[in-house]
């Protein structure tokens, strides 16, 4: 005799169960790409150029976070940012979808029973942990508990509907695979989680309320819906982004069209590599076997992925674009915050080398340059304020996420760092210029011999605010250090100007005063810039940070 369920207690304890799974998974994720994410700057600029090199880097990274949605947003986010390529980004993609496999193997074994002890055990660490890296552990921990309670909560709450003959009847009819795989990407695409899916599949499997086929069926739409999230993070980013996003859509859905006919097939490859009778582990397989065999398969078609996606995915009209745009600060790559810092250093590298250029076209305008000549120099400092600016603002959006202090360090350093190279903008915008109007006014010629001796020092300068720009950029200690070692250089190239200079005054030439003072002005604004470069550089730098107040 069918018994009719607590329809109220069914959806409280499925949704609950779901609610508690997810934040579950939030929680593991948090801990995990806390314990990972400094390592994943060097996975990412280094192991993905070979096509299986990215694979393998994308199956490992998801595998580590636990999802391939996020492994597929910051892919967007590196490519937004002009970190990868879109090519590079196809193999990332498709390891992704093997990383995601992971999960489903685990929730597969019957760990349920000890979900509490590991959220116990979890909670324990965190909240007595005095390390960061071990109360990240603890963190993810104790996710890994709320993801089988989750589960087990779900699996309690599906119960009555084994006795329930009408749902027994309606998931009988669904005999259609294709049915179960349109019902498998929807639910997948409303709760933006394939791990979510793929759970309550296992966890309705294991009860018998669904068949194996159907399972297997409702796993691959889940493949399906997961793109969703690639196709809505792409939203508002550049072209590059879009057409990674579109390479995650056509791989998913490909990848399933070819093997829903083969259903049945899988079905019995995941019944001979699982126990006897565990279901659960059937789906499991079922479930790695796609993904792997996709992955085999299309792994020497990355380049036509690249050109499909590029194909359909159009390049944008040219449109009004501001002054200048920061090239490397993504949005998306915030949920990282080692990457994002990674990126700030290359924007400030980026602003540095204008300030540089400014430096070279300065002193020579500041010397015997013209009005015209003056102006162009004062106005490229606008591209330096417009980019110190966005920099500020992205820097202040990474303080605002879950940082270690090692993190909050560097993002001091890179804001002070920032600052200092801004400040070498405004040294040549408002002092060399101003000293090269008050030449052009007085008509005076500075003489050749101290053009020669102001070179001099403007070289050595300039050498200087290129290494620190590079040592910032690079995170380099061995750079930083050069550019602090020139201050000996810098500082007798100086004083030997300024002794150049006082003999100087006694020279028979008309206005030797004013010409003195506009002389002496350009040598100091250039002892003013090394200072800003060489701050920059202890500043910008873990390792050279000074531990008490700068000179």
């Amino acid at each position: 005799m069918s018994v009719t369920p607590d329809w109220f207690i069914l959806i409280m304890g499925l949704t609950g169960g779901l609610a508690i799974f997810l934040l579950g998974m939030d929680r593991t994720v948090s801990g995990l790409k806390g314990i990972a994410g400094n390592r994943l700057r060097w996975i990412l600029s280094h192991l993905t150029g070979n096509r299986w090199f990215g694979a393998a880097t994308g199956a490992g990274i998801t595998a580590i976070i636990q999802s391939s949605s996020i492994t597929t947003v910051v892919v967007v986010g590196l490519v937004s940012a002009k970190a990868m390529n879109l090519t590079q980004s196809v193999g990332v993609i498709f390891g992704a979808n093997v990383g995601t496999t992971i999960t489903a193997q685990i929730i597969a074994f019957k760990v349920t029973k000890y979900a509490l002890a590991a959220v116990a055990i979890g909670f324990a660490i965190e909240f007595f942990s005095r390390s960061e890296l071990v109360e990240r552990i603890g963190r993810a921990v104790m996710g890994l508990g709320l993801v089988f309670f989750g589960m087990s909560v779900m699996g309690l709450a599906m119960q009555p509907l084994t006795e329930y003959q009408p749902f027994l009847d309606a998931m009988a009819a669904i005999s259609n695979v294709w049915i179960g795989v349109l019902i498998g990407a929807v639910f997948t695409a409303l709760i933006q989680s394939s791990s979510a899916t793929t759970a309550i599949v296992i966890a309705m499997a294991a009860t018998n309320l669904i068949s194996l086929d159907l399972a297997i069926a409702l796993v691959l739409g889940a493949n399906v819906g997961t793109s969703v999230t690639a196709q809505l993070a792409a939203i508002g980013k550049p072209v590059e982004a879009k057409r990674v996003a579109m390479v995650h859509t056509l791989f998913n859905v490909i990848g399933v069209l070819i093997w829903i006919p083969f259903v049945p097939f899988l079905a019995s490859v995941a019944i001979r590599l699982s126990p006897v009778g565990d279901v659960a582990r059937q789906v499991a397989w079922a479930h790695t076997v796609f993904n792997v065999a996709n992955l085999l398969l299309f792994i020497w078609f990355t380049k036509w992925f690249a050109k499909a996606a590029t194909y359909l995915v159009k390049d944008r009209a040219a449109a009004e674009t501001p002054v200048i745009e920061a090239r490397y600060l993504s949005p998306d790559l915030l949920a990282t915050p080692s990457i994002a810092l990674d990126r700030a250093r290359m924007e400030i590298a980026r602003m540095g080398t204008r300030v540089r250029d400014m430096v070279i076209a300065g002193v020579p305008a500041a010397i015997s340059g013209t009005e015209t000549e003056l102006a162009a120099v004062e106005a490229s400092d606008d591209e330096v304020d417009e980019l110190h600016g966005q920099i500020v603002t992205y820097l202040g959006r990474i303080s605002e996420r879950d940082i270690t202090r090692e993190q909050t360090e560097e993002l001091l350093g890179l804001l002070e760092a920032a600052g200092d190279i801004e400040a070498i903008g405004d040294a040549v915008e408002t002092n060399l210029v101003s000293s090269g109007r008050r030449r052009v006014a007085a008509g005076l010629v500075i003489s050749p011999s101290t053009v020669d001796v102001i070179n001099g020092i403007a070289t050595e300068v300039t050498m200087a605010v290129d290494i620190a720009v590079g040592a910032v950029g690079r995170g380099s200690p061995e750079a930083a250090r050069r550019a602090i070692e020139m201050k000996p250089e810098i500082t007798a190239r100086t004083s030997d100007a300024i002794q150049y200079q006082l003999e100087r005054l006694t020279v028979d030439e008309p206005d030797r005063i004013e010409a003195y003072r506009i002389e002496a002005d350009i040598i100091e604004d250039l002892k003013r810039i090394y200072y800003y470069a060489k701050r920059a550089a202890r500043v910008g730098v873990p390792e050279e940070r000074p531990t008490e107040p700068s000179e």
